[in-house]
């Protein structure tokens, strides 16, 4: 019998494979099994050893927390059979990728574990985008926040109203309560927020508005996008954006 597999959670960045780390590819090439979120782009996979054993582990809505035991089952299936398993979450593993449980369940079954730490895309995505998360005499801070539906109620959007450049992540769906929330605890109905659609890849596409449109619903939006929210986004820097684009065509 083999020793138990040990498992590596890799961050695959924001979904353009040059965006990888040299240690995230290194290892994905050596992987025997590679465990996989829905969002990792085909060109990130693609770079996975061909040999190994791929398992999509996509969350859908209303189903994370049974995909997610699955997942845990998974580790304990393979973890007998290979040498390595490579746990590949899109952006960081450690950013809303409930990294900590599943080290907490690797650790409690006796698995070696490694973080390889991955490019958010609450970092990426603005600065592709051309736009700077913090800027000289304009934003000197940030946070990231989630905006799914379980965080939409539970979050306490009061303590995010006066941060400089908020950043949500998972957000479209509620996007008109999170804006509607932030107005109300006194945000600017007509500070400027950027939707970054599947930034990196071929697909991306940007998106500029208002907190108050975003409220009343006025925006048009497809997930995954990432949202931006301050002063900074009518600072962006247009021209980075096009030369990234080129670069990815």
């Amino acid at each position: 019998m083999l020793p138990k597999a040990k498992v590596y959670l890799v961050g695959a960045g924001p979904g353009d494979p040059d965006l990888l780390t040299v240690k995230a590819a290194r290892i994905l090439a050596q992987a025997a099994c590679v465990i996989h979120d829905r969002l990792v782009s085909p060109g990130v996979l693609a770079l996975a050893n061909p040999h190994a054993i791929l398992i999509d582990a996509g969350k859908t809505q209303g189903e994370q927390e049974s995909i997610q035991q699955e997942i845990f089952r998974c580790f304990l299936r393979q973890g007998d059979r290979v040498s390595s398993i490579v746990r590949l979450k899109s952006g960081d593993p450690t950013v809303f990728g409930r990294a900590g449980e599943e080290l907490a369940f690797l650790a409690s079954h006796g698995f070696e574990t490694e973080i390889v730490p991955g490019i958010s895309s609450a970092i990426a995505a603005p600065a592709l985008a051309g736009i700077p998360l913090t800027l000289r005499g304009v934003a000197t801070s940030f946070a990231v926040v989630a905006g799914h539906r379980q965080s939409v109620t539970a979050v306490d959007w009061a303590a995010y109203a006066g941060i400089d450049t908020l950043v949500v992540l998972m957000g479209v769906e509620f996007r008109d309560l999170i804006a509607g929330s932030l107005i109300g605890h006194g945000r600017p109905a007509d500070q400027p927020v950027a939707f970054i659609e599947n930034a990196s890849t071929s697909r991306e596409r940007y998106v500029e508005t208002t907190l108050d449109r975003v409220a009343r619903r006025m925006t048009e939006v497809s997930a995954p996008a990432v949202m931006v929210i301050g002063e900074v986004v009518r600072h962006r820097i247009a021209e980075t954006a096009a030369a990234h684009r080129e670069a990815a065509a």
